[in-house]
């Protein structure tokens, strides 16, 4: 009896030992998490804000297309001629113009041709009249926007036209370049040529 008793005593101790070990193996070790590298994004910096390089020329206007050709050293007949004739307070208006501007030296190149001098030309108004707004498109036209080889109404109502080279031809033939482009002013622009243009 006592031996049936020590043998179940030890078969229940094996039992209860085989279920301790059961349980051992069942409960798995803690596992430590797998190092993780968290990637920082660094939020995008700010775009700047664009800055041209150039300010653009209407922003740097202050003159009218009068005061623009009194300031400058070349244009003296010029400014000369419209006060002569009347016609600077017309391009110191608020009215947008083109002007193709003739140099001091076409000038003298028109003198030579018509075999007079500077003081006879500003006296004959009527000529002024006529040959000054020759040079005027009542319209701002840029050189980028120039209609080249397209018939260009001038302020006296006849024509020119321009070459994809910048060469201006009048009503007579005769031809002028275009030597300076896009001089702004607060009511237009002007290009500057190196021949005065004659109307019909």
């Amino acid at each position: 009896m006592l031996k049936k008793n020590l043998l179940s005593i030890a078969v229940v101790a094996a039992a209860m030992s085989l279920a301790a070990c059961n349980d051992k193996e069942v409960v798995a070790e803690p596992v430590e998490p797998e190092a993780t590298t968290d990637v920082v994004v660094e939020p995008e910096a700010a775009a700047e804000p664009m800055v041209e390089a150039d300010v653009a020329p209407e922003a740097a206007a202050t003159q009218t297309i009068g005061e623009m050709a009194a300031g400058n050293k070349d244009l003296t007949i010029l400014t000369a001629a419209l006060q002569a004739a009347g016609l600077d307070s017309m391009l110191m208006a608020e009215d947008k113009y083109t002007v193709f501007a003739p140099t001091d030296d076409a000038f003298a190149g028109l003198l030579t041709k018509l075999n007079i001098t500077k003081e006879e030309l500003l006296a004959d108004q009527a000529t002024l009249k006529s040959v000054l707004p020759y040079h005027v498109v009542p319209m701002v036209v840029k050189a980028a926007d120039i209609p080249y080889g397209t018939a260009i109404e001038t302020a006296n109502g006849q024509t020119i036209t321009i070459s994809d080279a910048n060469v201006i031809t009048d009503s007579n033939g005769n031809t002028a370049n275009i030597v300076g482009t896009d001089m702004m002013a607060t009511n237009g622009v002007v290009h500057v040529i190196d021949t005065v243009l004659l109307p019909k």
